[in-house]
C-alpha cells in the first residue's frame, strides 16, 4: 500500500469511528505534511482519495472538511443473541438456491449477488496469460501437476504468503476448484456424517450447505459485527459439544464484514489446540482490506498443524477460473489424496494463466485499484442506506471486503422484502439463509461490490420505501 493509502484510510477509520466529526476541519496540507513527515503530494493524493470516497469535501480557500462520518451513517449492529450453541441439522438449500438465482440476471440491481462486478477484474490480461502459458505449456505438465497443482502458481501462492510473514512449503500447498472445494475437502477430512462442526451465527450460507450436504450438524456460535466469534461462547461449545471442526471467517466475514484482531486469532487458536479441533479458516477476503495491510491469517499462530487455510483468485483477481488452494497443516496427505478420488485436478490452463499472470507483475497495483473501489462503494452504499433506510436501522462498517450487514428496526420480515423487492428488479440477501436455524429475519446483506451509480442509489431508495410499508403493516 502506497503512503498516500495509509493516510487516507487512517482518516477514513478516524471518520468512521466518530474520532473526527461531521463538519471538522482536517488539517492543512502544509501542517499535515509536517506532522506526519510525509511530502505535500502525498497529503494531497491522500485527500483527493478521501474526496473520492465521499468523505470529506474542499471548500474554496478553507480547507477540507468532513461530510460523512459516525452521526451520518446507521449505529453498528451488538452481537446477536440469537444463536443457542445447539447442534443443528441444516437445511437452508432451497432458500439458498432461491435467492442466488434472482441475482443472475444482469436486469436485476444485484444488492443480493456474492459476487463483485466483474468489470473490476484484469480479465483481458488474464486471457493473454491463458493464450501464452497455453502455447508453452509442457505436455507432461497435464499428467504431472494433477494432483497437488501446478508447481509455479503453487510457488506463487508459497511466495505471497512468504511476504506476509508466513512460511508454507509448496508440498503443503493443494490446488482446488475455487476455496469452497478447498473447505469442503477440509470437511471430508476431519468429520464423518452425524459429527457437529463450529460455525458463526450469522454465518456464510456456503458454510450451511457444505454441512448439510455432508450430514453434519452445525453449532452456531454468536459473533460480533466489527470483532469476530465470541470466545466464551465457542469455549462453552467446545467443551459441551465436542466438535469435529470449526469453519470460520477470520478476515472479513461473510456477511458479517467482521475482522478478528491479531491477538484474538492467537486466543483462539490456542483455544482449539487445547481441545485438539481443527480450524477450517476460510480466508477469500482478506486481500480485501482497506487498511495499510493485509491482515494475517490464524495459521500464522498455528503450532501443531491444526488449521487449515483455504483461500482462491475468484473474490481478488479472477472470477470464473475457479482457481483456489488449501495449506491443510497435519491434514496434508488426507486432503490431497480426497482431491485425487473426487475432481483430481482443477484446470490446467487456469492454473498455468493465473501462475503466468502473478510471475509478470501487476497483481499488486490491481489489488490497489479492487480496494479503492471497494472502499469508494462502501462508503456509497453506507450513505445511501443512512439516506433512505427507517430510523432505527443499524449497519456493520466493515475495513474491508464488499458486504454490509443491515439490522432493521421492528419485526420487518427479509423473506418478504425479498420476493418483493425481486418483483420491483432488486435482489437482496435476507437473513435467514445465514442461520441453520433461519435466524436474523430482520437482517440483510447487502452487496456493495458494484460500481455505485443513479440506478443503485434508486434501487436502494426504493428497497428503503418498501421496508417503511412492511413496518407500517
Amino acid at each position: 500500500m502506497k503512503r498516500y493509502e495509509a493516510l487516507a484510510e487512517e482518516i477514513a477509520q478516524s471518520i468512521r469511528t466518530g474520532v473526527m466529526k461531521l463538519g471538522d476541519r482536517l488539517p492543512s496540507v502544509r501542517i499535515a505534511s509536517a506532522s506526519r513527515g510525509v511530502s505535500p503530494s502525498t497529503v494531497f493524493e491522500a485527500y483527493y482519495l478521501l474526496e473520492a470516497r465521499g468523505l470529506i469535501r474542499a471548500r474554496e480557500r478553507s480547507g477540507y472538511y468532513v461530510i460523512a462520518g459516525a452521526k451520518t451513517l446507521p449505529p453498528e449492529p451488538e452481537t446477536s443473541s440469537l444463536s443457542s450453541g445447539e447442534s443443528t441439522s441444516v437445511d437452508v438449500s432451497s432458500l439458498v438456491f432461491e435467492v442466488l438465482e434472482s441475482a443472475k440476471t444482469r436486469d436485476v440491481v444485484p444488492f443480493g449477488s456474492a459476487f463483485p462486478s466483474p468489470l473490476l477484474f484484469p480479465l483481458q490480461r488474464l486471457a493473454r496469460s491463458m493464450a501464452s502459458s497455453v502455447q508453452t505449456m509442457d505436455p507432461w505438465s497435464t499428467v504431472d501437476d494433477l494432483t497437488p497443482g501446478n508447481s509455479s502458481l503453487r510457488r506463487q501462492i508459497a511466495l505471497r504468503y512468504l511476504a506476509d510473514g508466513l512460511h508454507v512449503h509448496t508440498d503443503e500447498l493443494v490446488i482446488t476448484n475455487g476455496a469452497l472445494e478447498a473447505l469442503n475437502l477440509c470437511l471430508l477430512a476431519v468429520a464423518r456424517p452425524g459429527d457437529s462442526v463450529i460455525v458463526e451465527s450469522p454465518a456464510f450460507y456456503a458454510a450451511l450447505q457444505a454441512l448439510e450436504r455432508l450430514g453434519l450438524n452445525a453449532i452456531e456460535v454468536r459473533t460480533h459485527p466489527r470483532d469476530g466469534i465470541d470466545l466464551e461462547a465457542l469455549a462453552l461449545a467446545l467443551e459441551r459439544h465436542k466438535p469435529k471442526a470449526c469453519w470460520l471467517m477470520t478476515n472479513f466475514q461473510n456477511p458479517l464484514g467482521s475482522l478478528m484482531a491479531d491477538e484474538k486469532k492467537q486466543a483462539l487458536v490456542e483455544l482449539l489446540a487445547t481441545y485438539d479441533v481443527p480450524l477450517i479458516e476460510d480466508d477469500v477476503y482478506g486481500e480485501l482490506y482497506f487498511g495499510s495491510r493485509r491482515p494475517i491469517s490464524a495459521k500464522a499462530f498455528d503450532k501443531k498443524g491444526l488449521v487449515m487455510h483455504c483461500s482462491s483468485f475468484s473474490k481478488c483477481l479472477a472470477p470464473g477460473y475457479r482457481i483456489g488452494w488449501v495449506a491443510p497443516g497435519r491434514f496434508a496427505q488426507q486432503v490431497a489424496r480426497l482431491k485425487v478420488t473426487t475432481t483430481l485436478s482443477a484446470s490446467a490452463p487456469a492454473q498455468a494463466a493465473i501462475a503466468d499472470y502473478l510471475a509478470k507483475g501487476g497483481y499488486d497495483k490491481h489489488l490497489r485499484q479492487l480496494r479503492h473501489a471497494l472502499s469508494v462503494q462502501q462508503s456509497a452504499m453506507s450513505q445511501g442506506v443512512a439516506r433512505h433506510f427507517p430510523k432505527g436501522t443499524k449497519a456493520t462498517r466493515p475495513s474491508g471486503g464488499y458486504f454490509l450487514w443491515v439490522e432493521l428496526p421492528g419485526k420487518v420480515n427479509t423473506l418478504e422484502i425479498h420476493r418483493q423487492a425481486l418483483s420491483l428488479g432488486i435482489s437482496v440477501a435476507p437473513g435467514p439463509m445465514f442461520s441453520a436455524k433461519r435466524n436474523f429475519v430482520n437482517c440483510l446483506r447487502l452487496n456493495c461490490g458494484h460500481p455505485w451509480d443513479a440506478r443503485s442509489e434508486g434501487a436502494l431508495a426504493t428497497l428503503g420505501k418498501l421496508i417503511d410499508t412492511k413496518m407500517d403493516g
